[in-house]
């Protein structure tokens, strides 16, 4: 029987399986534990598990961070959630020179097994709280990032990245957490029982033959809607859902693009010095440059987000930015 899941409730579901599962697993951050998170992606996990284990913390993402490093030290797998992804400047020595760099500066004798559970992406919050920063994360090494799309990728990926024993940044898109169950056309059926998705892993939501569209997190859905548009006017789009920007499989877009030719990259994050920038680069780099015959990057602009929703609309990709896109890639060919 197919359960009525949004994607908040299936973070809190994988996290209290985990927790059940492991008790290293502690989760802290503002609002976690008695109000459940700002999106009820915590709900319910103070009541069964605890205050010692799931610990509502002061408004100090340096703290937050700070004490996740210590718990990692200590032995525990700690789940720390920053409210909103902008917000990680407040803290970003702890996150890109302590839990980044630890295994390594150690030689391998120190593991940071930390979730920076956080959320981002646009719901008409203004410039300091619409941000997704998936390439900021991903431009340093040490920390491996996921962006799922979908309720089940939401439960697994979040499995995945308790178990991992290296840094994760899981990136929840704000927009997703408030979509309803309903409608998600993808990903929608949840198992009761724990599973995970690999990280690092892209999945081909549509096949196609004719354009290979590479998007992530919050622009799945509607890149979705625009290729079905677009295979009632004889254009048959592939559409890629990469799951997780580190590590970044590659070879399936690789694999997409030989076929095609043709490369739509979509993303919510920023354009220029981007994750867009470099899935470009490294498809050149191994098929050559020949073997694109169209390329495009659609997002957002060198901007910051608008407070106003008309002008977010207009930077932002959407269905209608989308399938102008892939309309001017068809016409051109």
């Amino acid at each position: 029987m197919r359960r009525n899941l949004n994607v908040s409730q299936c973070v809190a579901e994988a996290l209290r399986l985990e927790m059940a599962r492991d008790p290293s697993v502690v989760v802290l951050g503002e609002d976690v534990g008695r109000h459940g998170g700002v999106f009820g992606a915590t709900r319910g996990l103070q009541k069964t598990f605890g205050a010692d284990r799931v610990l509502d913390t002061p408004i100090s993402e340096t703290a937050i961070t700070g004490m996740a490093v210590g718990l990692a030290l200590d032995g525990f797998r700690p789940v720390a959630e920053l409210m909103f992804v902008d917000f990680i400047g407040v803290c970003l020595d702890q996150v890109f020179n302590a839990i980044a760099k630890n295994h390594y500066m150690t030689g391998g004798r120190v593991r940071m097994p930390i979730v920076i559970k956080t959320a981002g992406g646009c719901i008409g919050s203004g410039a300091q709280h619409s941000q997704c920063l998936w390439g900021l994360f991903a431009h340093l090494p040490g920390l491996k990032v996921v962006t799922p799309s979908n309720p089940y990728d939401a439960k697994g990926l979040m499995a995945s990245a308790v178990e991992s024993d290296d840094p994760v940044v899981y990136i929840e898109h704000k927009g997703l957490l408030l979509t309803r169950a309903e409608d998600f056309t993808f990903g929608a059926d949840v198992p009761e029982e724990r599973y995970t998705v690999p990280i690092g892993a892209a999945c081909v939501v549509r096949p196609g033959d004719d354009v290979s569209l590479v998007t992530l997190s919050g622009t799945v859905l509607p890149s979705l809607a625009a290729a079905e548009q677009m295979a009632s006017r004889g254009t048959s789009v592939e559409v890629i859902d990469l799951r997780s920007v580190v590590p970044l499989d590659i070879a399936t877009i690789i694999a997409s693009v030989a076929r095609t030719g043709r490369l739509l990259i979509v993303d919510e994050d920023y354009l220029s010095f981007g994750l867009s920038g470099e899935i470009v680069t490294r498809v050149i780099e191994e098929l050559g440059p020949n073997a694109l015959r169209q390329v495009r990057r659609l997002a957002v602009p060198d901007v910051p987000i608008p407070g106003a929703l008309s002008l977010e609309r207009a930077v932002v990709p959407n269905l209608a930015s989308i399938l102008m896109a892939l309309e001017q890639m068809s016409n051109a060919s």
